[in-house]
């Protein structure tokens, strides 16, 4: 198991500011920060992909946008759009929450088309998919990973941060098993501080996604200087 020093942490976080009542001013805060402590990657609103585009021009930081977000259950044709314009405009990174009404109705079909037809339309660029996972039961969210596999998705991820929970280790450990290295896991949803980052990398998540960035950066800097 991997030590507090061995982590490099800026390139582990993605970096977000999702929240409905964010401002330009704290889309250009983020991007500052992501400049200042190293994070590779950030998350904006799809209104501001071309402020944050240009605030971070010439940096090595990806921006990337959410699709289909908070509900998932946009048509296909409007995930697909949102997605093809988002990359039209300099997102490289895009995070699309799985249609979670379909999963529970059992039309794993149209799920996987529905991630599919993101996936082909936007070629080049890095896929999420957010499972939701507080409203699945364990058999919806091993269907999820798998339909999420089929469909050419490079991350499943937990849950958006919106709903009634976010990230648990429990799902992170069975996400992890079940895509068992045809995806990557990424975990994100109430993970505001280092101790509960480090349970997540710990338990298999590949990438974490939080708004409070800065906070882990602060506690896990001060963990290292303790060891």
């Amino acid at each position: 198991m991997m030590t507090t020093q061995e982590w490099n942490v800026p390139t582990l976080l993605d970096h977000t500011v999702l929240r409905p009542d964010a401002t330009k001013a704290d889309v250009l805060r983020v991007c500052l920060e992501a400049q200042e402590s190293g994070f590779v990657v950030i998350f904006v609103p799809p209104c501001y992909i071309d402020e944050a585009v240009a605030a971070v021009a010439g940096r090595n930081i990806r921006v990337g946008i959410p699709v289909g977000f908070p509900l998932g259950g946009h048509t296909t044709a409007t995930k697909v759009a949102e997605a093809v314009a988002g990359v039209i405009h300099g997102a490289t990174v895009l995070d699309m929450v799985i249609n979670v009404s379909r999963l529970k109705s059992g039309d794993y079909a149209l799920v996987r088309t529905d991630m599919a037809e993101v996936v082909q339309a936007t070629p080049g660029v890095e896929h999420k998919v957010i499972l939701e996972t507080c409203y699945l039961t364990r058999e919806e969210k091993i269907m999820a990973c798998r339909l999420a596999v089929e469909a050419g998705m490079d991350y499943v991820k937990t849950s958006t941060g919106f709903s009634a929970s976010g990230a648990t280790v429990e799902d992170v450990r069975l996400m992890k098993e079940t895509v068992a290295g045809r995806a990557k896991v990424k975990a994100s949803g109430g993970i505001r501080d280092w101790k509960t980052t480090l349970a997540m990398l710990e338990t298999g998540a590949d990438r974490i996604g939080t708004s409070a960035s800065v906070a882990i950066m602060a506690e896990w800097s001060a963990a290292k200087r303790k060891k």
